[in-house]
């Protein structure tokens, strides 16, 4: 009897010699495996680097290393979306673990491309915009970041243009239509107008070299002001599209800091490189196992009012003191 609870006994303590073996192996290869992170940004990599910079100062915060437990395979489309379907076709031959996309319509092509892939977007309206079927919860393999564009926001910028303009009744939106994001922001837009008794003109570019004609335009139909929607194509060309606002005495309000910091009047948006930051958690509950159905998707939080008071001044317009209290950064 003895003999035989003795071989129970062994053979007890060499199953839980496996066992742990076994979970010592695989936390093992766990904790060794290089991760690579596919990143597609929808721009040109000297306009926005610092979005990459961003993901990867959050990557840093979640712990990871490059080249030590992770890879970020960087791709950027130049702001043609053209050729977003074979940078991220590359990055999936590339076996990525997880894509991390910058810009709506990228996203929408991965979601093409892959049912298996996990992807963390950064992308405007994205049930407007057939990415997700709800925010909380998203399903399938996308969740990410929402840029905040509704309607009450876009409002915003035409009470913004009425500041400093107050009798400003003619407004011009430039915008992308093949960005389909800018259906819903351009019902938003209309609808706040209507309410502040402004009339809007639609300008649509989908390349640069339409941008003249297009202010142009906006000159014969006598705009006061103007709105320019985000989208790859005018980030992209911000430089651009700020001297022809100045060329054309166009007071106008951008989405995003960074046309302020190139010359542009004001803008009024969601803060990006915070929305990049953000967007490190989310791979890194990814990589600790958590699906994507099951991350909601947030929307942004942080809002930044930048005003130039050298454009103001170039315009003739004084910016009045109540909205500069209210700005998060005035350029002088």
């Amino acid at each position: 009897m003895m003999a035989c609870a003795a071989v129970r006994i062994a053979a007890v303590v060499g199953l839980l010699a496996v066992s742990l073996a076994a979970a010592s192996t695989a936390h093992g290869q766990s904790a060794s495996k290089l991760w690579r992170i596919g990143f597609v940004g929808a721009e040109s990599e000297s306009t926005s680097r610092h979005f990459l910079d961003a993901f990867r100062a959050g990557m840093i915060d979640q712990g990871y290393v490059e080249g030590r437990n992770i890879i970020i395979d960087v791709r950027w489309a130049e702001g043609r979306t053209e050729r977003v379907r074979s940078l991220i076709t590359d990055l999936i031959q590339h076996k990525s673990d997880v894509l991390v996309i910058l810009s709506t319509q990228a996203a929408l092509e991965a979601k093409a491309l892959t049912k298996t892939i996990p992807i963390v977007f950064i992308a405007g309206d994205p049930v407007g915009s057939g990415l997700v079927s709800d925010l909380g919860h998203p399903g399938g393999n996308l969740t990410g970041l929402a840029i905040t564009l509704g309607e009450e926001f876009l409002g915003k910028w035409l009470e913004l243009l009425r500041q400093v303009v107050p009798k400003i009744t003619r407004v011009a939106i430039l915008f992308n239509p093949d960005n389909p994001v800018n259906t819903s922001r351009l019902q938003a837009v209309q609808d706040s107008a209507r309410q502040l008794n402004i009339k809007l003109q639609q300008r649509s570019v989908t390349d640069a070299a339409q941008l003249d004609a297009a202010f142009t335009a906006m000159d014969a139909a006598h705009a006061e002001g103007l709105l320019v929607f985000l989208d790859p194509l005018t980030v992209r060309h911000r430089a651009r599209i700020v001297e022809l606002a100045a060329t054309h005495r166009l007071p106008t309000v951008y989405g995003l800091r960074e046309f302020v910091e190139t010359g542009g009047l004001m803008a009024y948006g969601s803060n990006i490189p915070a929305l990049c930051r953000r967007a490190a958690l989310y791979v890194h509950k990814i990589i600790k196992g958590a699906r994507p159905a099951d991350l909601p998707v947030e929307q942004a939080t942080q809002f930044e009012l930048l005003i130039n008071l050298k454009a103001a001044r170039a315009l003739g317009l004084t910016v009045p003191q109540s909205l500069l209290m209210r700005a998060d950064q005035v350029l002088p």
